[in-house]
């Protein structure tokens, strides 16, 4: 006996709590929509909108300077794969957002998108230890690779065909 009520009573309860548990995570995690994606230049989006791209989410930083040389090669890479089958996005390592990260992206000259809020949980990925760093997603939404330091066209170009044979 457990504090006054029955081992048999106690279990039934026990088993009570975890199905509602249960249920309650079932339910509402099926509920759960996406959350928004906040682009730099104030627009939303979805990861929807990018189902069925190859994905490249470069971490770049004001202050880097082989990612400044490499932002012409990513605008390069975007520009190239505007024919829907591959999309940049950007990722400020420093947390920029607002009119900071809008100001920012206009003077470096960057034309893909930039995120404002940091994906790389959906991916279970740490903050990148060097930088740039890009992540390499494949059209199903799965990380194929992790290209650390600056990338070309060509090397982004091969890192996604390589990928794509996987």
């Amino acid at each position: 006996m457990i504090a006054g009520i029955g081992l048999a009573t106690c279990r039934l309860r026990i088993r009570a709590c975890l199905i509602t548990g249960i249920l309650s995570v079932t339910l509402l995690g099926g509920c759960a929509d996406e959350p928004e994606i906040r682009l730099a230049d104030g627009s939303t989006g979805d990861w929807d909108q990018w189902q069925g791209r190859w994905i490249l989410i470069n971490y770049w930083a004001e202050w880097c300077a082989p990612c400044r040389e490499e932002i012409p090669e990513l605008n390069r890479v975007h520009e190239d794969g505007a024919d829907g089958r591959l999309v940049v996005l950007g990722v400020n390592f420093d947390g920029l957002s607002g009119e900071a990260l809008s100001d920012l992206v206009q003077q470096m000259g960057i034309a893909f998108p930039v995120i404002q809020d940091d994906p790389r949980a959906r991916w279970q990925q740490p903050l990148p230890g060097v930088l740039p760093s890009t992540l390499v997603i494949d059209p199903e939404g799965k990380l194929r690779n992790v290209l650390v330091g600056p990338q070309t066209f060509e090397s982004l170009s091969r890192a996604v065909q390589a990928t794509s044979t996987m």
